[in-house]
């Protein structure tokens, strides 16, 4: 397989050019050799990961999250990551939240709004929440009963919250006076859960079937 063409894919789907400024999405590490024989799907490069990588014959990883430093032991492998470019992209990490949970949102940018025919409960909202994250947090600080309106920020989107309009909002990475100021109901279902299926997403957007594997991963938290 040629790495340049499976790499062309995901910026037709999530352009370089949309990604944050801070950001380093891209070419991680980018060996001479063309082509690739197996390739792993991440959402974090780590040395579990690398290894797996290694043990599975894998020659390239494809990743969520970028890797600012790159330890001297990882160069022996390609690496790429899709990271803001892919959470900003229809059909990317927050599009993801959506339809694992069988809704369907609107909006631009890093934040969808679902817009409900009908108010459900807080409860029912949470119950919802947990078929994707058994471990979610939440802040009720008006002791709202039922929401409408649902804003949803794949991995850390505290900064959305006071400026998405909606009953309710849910991300991962709640910050402590972000929840202590909310006059909505927010629910972290914690970064992890909130971007985990974006490997799969990739090795779709690749299209490499049986040559694609998907990286065993856990979140640090117990």
């Amino acid at each position: 397989m040629n790495k340049y063409d499976i790499v062309r894919k995901i910026e037709d789907f999530a352009p370089l050019e949309t990604q944050e400024k801070w950001d380093a999405s891209g070419w991680i590490v980018d060996k001479k050799e063309t082509n690739v024989e197996k390739i792993m799907f991440a959402l974090t490069i780590t040395d579990k990961v690398f290894n797996q990588a290694l043990e599975s014959g894998c020659d390239m990883i494809i990743s969520h999250h970028p890797l600012f430093f790159v330890p001297l032991k990882y160069r022996k492998i390609n690496m790429y990551c899709a990271h803001t470019n892919l959470d900003r992209a229809k059909g990317g990490t927050t599009d993801l939240i959506l339809q694992k949970l069988g809704l369907e949102g609107e909006g631009e940018d890093f934040v969808r709004v679902v817009k409900l025919p009908a108010p459900i409960s807080v409860e029912e909202l949470r119950q919802k929440l947990l078929t994707i994250s058994p471990n979610l947090r939440y802040v009720n600080n008006y002791g709202a009963k039922t929401v409408q309106s649902i804003g949803f920020c794949a991995g850390s989107g505290s900064e959305f919250i006071s400026e998405t309009l909606t009953d309710a909002f849910v991300t991962g990475d709640l910050k402590f006076h972000t929840a202590l100021d909310s006059r909505q109901v927010v629910f972290d279902i914690g970064h992890f859960e909130s971007e985990i299926f974006a490997p799969e997403l990739l090795k779709k957007i690749c299209g490499v079937g049986e040559k694609g594997v998907i990286a065993d991963e856990t979140s640090p938290f117990i």
